[in-house]
């Protein structure tokens, strides 16, 4: 976006380190990644050049909730995403420790009475100045962060490496309200002294499908792909945990831990019925000693982690080669913040990430980029760039952060956005590359690419709605059992739409009328898709133009909501004054706040525009 930009972290080295899990994507976090990649973000790119294992996870259900995903080689991904940062122009990187915030000293008094100060510059450790015009905070958990492993405890934001508490007590000495999370992360196991003779396999894909509009295939080959091994908890498993408990001060710890992703001791101490859970055992690279077993991360002492280890099929002569670990480290409250990520208290900063209260790579990419771009925006005067909840996932996760908050790590699923049939995976290009190429974060490159397709696309879709057939002709061409009496005519995208139906199908038993159709394997099976939901889609659509017609009405930000004229409850009087919601949609998704309060904030708001209305036309008279 041509903005001079510093980049500072406290090793320069662990730029592109994934500190989990190996993997990308998902359910939910899937159409994340594609939506980051639709606006230049660089994830989806370097997984398709680092990824082991290619899976589109849900298969089961329709392609709305399909969830791209990819088994990632560690060294490969941090290579390749250091080669793009350290080639990046306008961009220079600087291994230091952020101290403390430069604020105004005088502050701004805004109409809603509250002292607002500006952001404009950072404190290093070593007491050095650098002044920006904008600056984000992606402190991850660092902030105050500690290791917990059984009774003992480490400060650090992640082994090896030393938490920010400077920054921390900046934070909260600037007036933001912060709160305390915990996660946690599974030991790293030894791969040859795993029998996975004993253990499930899962296979990638074939072909396997790249996360990044611009790749037309990844780098590894089908047949080379890595397989991934499944074994399972057991009762002998849980009781290691159950025994060890009084050893676990993680486990003990008031502060919120993950429920979508918990530690085994809290699924063993949560779900008592269940005697077992999956352990995926997930290699960590192509030449890598190591395997990550996913979904157990724990806490408890190291040797009765390996204790716990060994119980389980596969892993009876296992060794570590480290063991798993709890984290808790400090957050801000995410409703202290604007739709851009720029924060309501202080001007010119911006947080993302586990800041704000997410876990995982993926959350953390889309609120980086979002943030990123809106510094730019900030620092050059313009508006920022809005995703709302109906234009992609990353608008439903920063919409559910500044509106609702969260008291535990915020994870993203395909239940939590409302038009999800609209949000695919297959067209978050189509969906957001040409709103980022007018924000300008969008290479030229891509948005020619996305023009291309979508051109193909419409294309295509006129000429099969052009090919018109009486139904019975179509049941006999692709030679289905179905009732022949039926002459109703229907276009081809109409027969596209039901299941049963491929466009290879068509174009064999209708030869001609398809020859002109010229399409790639990507295109045609991105039509069947929108084939597929067209009419749901309509009427989604629908839903969504009335939704926006009083959904991004704006509140003033010096609203009084305990004006006479608005008659609230003290209860949503008491909400909407601590959240100060941007928009009525964003008020009404705020708990407590009822739809008989959302009435009245709608009346004020267009009674407030139309009496604006008539001011303007007086003094023009």
């Amino acid at each position: 976006m041509g903005a001079d930009t510093l980049l500072l972290t406290h090793k320069i080295d662990s730029i592109g380190e994934m500190s989990c899990n190996p993997s990308f994507g998902g359910i939910g976090k899937g159409h994340l990644m594609r939506e980051v990649d639709a606006l230049d973000g660089l994830c989806g790119r370097i997984c398709d050049k680092s990824g082991i294992q290619y899976k589109m996870l849900n298969r089961r259900k329709g392609p709305a909730v399909w969830g791209p995903r990819a088994q990632v080689d560690r060294k490969l991904y941090k290579k390749h995403v250091q080669a793009e940062l350290l080639n990046m122009p306008n961009l220079t990187m600087r291994a230091a420790a952020v101290e403390d915030l430069l604020l105004d000293g005088a502050t701004v008094q805004t109409r809603t009475d509250m002292c607002k100060e500006r952001c404009h510059g950072v404190v290093l450790g070593d007491g050095t100045t650098v002044r920006a015009k904008t600056v984000v905070l992606t402190a991850g958990t660092f902030l105050r962060g500690e290791i917990f492993i059984g009774l003992n405890t480490t400060p650090a934001g992640r082994i090896g490496d030393q938490p920010s508490v400077g920054l921390a007590r900046t934070i909260e000495t600037a007036g933001f309200t912060m709160g305390r999370l915990k996660t946690g992360t599974p030991p790293r196991l030894i791969k040859e002294t795993i029998d996975f003779s004993k253990t499930a396999v899962m296979e990638g894909d074939n072909p396997p499908v790249p996360f990044s509009f611009l790749s037309d295939k990844v780098w590894i080959k089908a047949e080379d792909q890595v397989p991934c091994h499944m074994t399972f908890t057991n009762e002998e498993v849980h009781k290691v945990i159950r025994d060890t408990l009084h050893l676990n001060k993680h486990v003990e710890e008031e502060s919120s831990g993950p429920m979508y992703c918990p530690s085994i001791e809290s699924k063993v101490l949560r779900f008592k019925s269940k005697t077992e859970h999956q352990v995926w055992l997930e290699p960590e690279g192509l030449d890598s000693p190591l395997v990550y077993p996913q979904g157990i991360s724990m806490t408890m002492p190291e040797e009765h982690q390996l204790r716990a280890m060994r119980e389980m099929r596969g892993l009876e002569r296992v060794e570590m080669a480290q063991p798993g670990y709890g984290v808790q480290y400090d957050y801000i409250e995410p409703q202290q913040l604007r739709p851009s990520l720029e924060t309501l208290r202080i001007e010119n900063l911006f947080f993302a990430g586990q800041i704000n209260g997410t876990t995982g790579y993926e959350e953390a990419a889309a609120q980086g980029l979002i943030a990123g771009i809106n510094a730019v925006k900030k620092s050059q005067q313009q508006p920022p760039l809005l995703v709302d909840r109906t234009e992609g996932y990353i608008g439903v996760l920063i919409d559910d952060l500044t509106t609702l908050g969260t008291s535990e790590p915020y994870r993203m699923f395909t239940s939590r956005a409302e038009f999800r049939l609209v949000l695919r995976p297959d067209n978050a290009d189509l969906r957001l590359t040409g709103k980022g190429y007018k924000a300008g974060c969008v290479s030229e490159a891509r948005h020619s690419k996305m023009k291309r397709i979508q051109e193909k696309l419409e294309e295509a879709t006129a000429c099969l709605k052009s090919i018109n057939k009486p139904l019975s002709h179509w049941w006999s061409g692709l030679r289905l059992q179905r009732s022949q009496t039926n002459h109703n005519p229907k276009s081809a995208y109409d027969m596209l739409g039901l299941a049963v139906v491929t466009m290879e199908m068509m174009a064999q038993a209708f030869p001609d009328e398809f020859s002109r159709l010229p399409l790639d394997h990507h295109v045609s099976e991105r039509i069947k898709i929108q084939a597929t939901y067209a009419e749901k889609e309509a009427e989604m659509m629908r839903d969504i133009v009335e939704a926006r017609k009083d959904e991004h009405l704006l509140l003033p930000d010096d609203m009084d909501y305990s004006a006479p004229s608005l008659s609230l409850s003290n209860e949503a009087k008491k909400k909407l004054e601590a959240v100060r919601p941007h928009t009525i949609g964003a008020a009404s998704r705020i708990q407590g706040v009822t739809p008989v309060a959302v009435v009245r904030l709608l009346q004020f708001v267009k009674r407030s525009q139309k009496e604006t209305t008539v001011s303007t036309s007086s003094l023009s008279s």
